[in-house]
């Protein structure tokens, strides 16, 4: 491994200040948490994982071919996240009066759910392409990295906002639990779904 442990800690410094930054990512999760709690968000941090790791790999690897094609493919991907999210927002607010558990139309999906919204958020997240596509590239040799390294950065890449996602998802579902009364679940309810809707706004509308 040619990577030196300050280069290492440097970059999670930097990813740690990323995932601080608010963006789609914190949005979405917030929005689950506060619909589903922690069981509704942790699926969706482990979606985002799978952005976290693709990001940089198409960064080492830069193969001009396969980022023009996954642009495409990531416009496809972009609405339909947005069209998901839009989805789910409103139903939200339709059933902003049911306890999460009595509207099965939200519960069906499931983890599966949680999941493909994490990677629908991640993929199409302009902070991620920001900073993997343009500033990834300044903390290391992309041209004489090893397997090793790459795996190392791979692995920051995905543990470190992953961390940051499950102890949010965790703070939000203790809130959330102080939040019973009927009056507050409807609030709840409508501030999620109004949460949902925003995702998928900015999630289709960006550039």
């Amino acid at each position: 491994m040619t990577l030196s442990v300050a280069e290492i800690g440097l970059y999670a410094l930097a990813l740690f200040i990323l995932f601080l930054t608010p963006g789609p990512v914190w949005v979405a999760l917030i929005a689950r948490a506060l619909s589903g709690g922690f069981h509704a968000a942790w699926p969706l941090a482990m979606g985002v994982v799978v952005g976290d790791v693709l990001w940089p790999l198409l960064a080492i690897f830069g193969v001009s071919l396969l980022v023009s094609l996954y642009a495409d493919f990531l416009t496809v991907l972009r609405y339909a996240g947005a069209v998901i999210f839009l989805i789910m927002g409103i139903a939200l607010i339709r059933h902003a009066d049911r306890v999460i558990g009595e509207n099965s139309q939200l519960t069906r999906p499931g983890m599966w759910a949680g999941f493909i919204a994490g990677l629908l958020v991640i993929l199409g997240n302009p902070k991620a392409v920001l900073f993997y596509m343009g500033v990834l590239p300044g903390f290391f040799d992309l041209t004489a990295v090893t397997a090793w390294d790459i795996a190392v950065i791979c692995a920051i890449s995905a543990i470190v906002p992953l961390l940051g996602n499950l102890v949010l998802g965790l703070m939000v579902d203790r809130i959330r639990v102080l939040l019973a009364s009927p009056k507050a679940l409807r609030n709840m309810n409508l501030s999620a779904g109004f949460l949902l809707i925003g995702v998928g706004l900015v999630v289709g509308f960006s550039p």
